[in-house]
């Protein structure tokens, strides 16, 4: 389309080859002139940076490999803290006041062990310790439902492996 008096038309054109060289034209449709510039990266890495590199991250696998468990810990005690908190809102009335104030002592208590720790075995018992707070919830909601309804006698309680 015609551009408004004035105005120039120009097209521009970019080519960006696999070294990372740029390759910018741009013409102006009415002059039909042209301008070409090509861009290229002045600072690359030489060999003995790269070799270094590869070497510091070598070093620091382990390192690494613990940090990035003690994140993942992490991120499965918030999740579980999450839903704790849930089911404890959510059958509060269901359950005994002991059972809701352990509950309620072992996700501070995890709380303030994922604020303060790093180490991944600490933050994995913190995590072990509010599971087994949180199966309170369950058996007490279990005893619960179980003793408000009534037992049919012909049904016996059997053992399972």
């Amino acid at each position: 389309p015609p551009a408004p008096r004035g105005v120039p038309q120009i097209e521009v054109s970019f080519d960006l080859d696999a070294n990372g060289i740029c390759h910018v034209s741009a013409r102006d449709k009415m002059t039909q002139k042209e301008q070409k510039i090509t861009i290229q990266s002045s600072g690359g890495l030489s060999d003995a940076e790269v070799e270094r590199m590869v070497k510091e991250a070598e070093a620091n696998v382990e390192r690494d490999r613990i940090k990035k468990e003690a994140i993942e810990v992490k991120n499965n005690a918030d999740s579980l803290i999450y839903s704790t908190e849930k089911s404890l809102s959510e059958h509060k009335d269901k359950i005994g006041a002991e059972v809701v104030e352990s509950v309620q002592k072992a996700i501070n208590d995890t709380k303030k062990t994922m604020e303060t720790e790093t180490d991944p075995e600490k933050l994995k018992a913190a995590v072990e310790t509010l599971q087994q707070a949180a199966m309170k919830i369950g058996e007490a909601v279990y005893k619960s439902s179980g003793s408000s309804e009534k037992k049919d006698d012909k049904t016996k309680d059997a053992e399972t492996q």
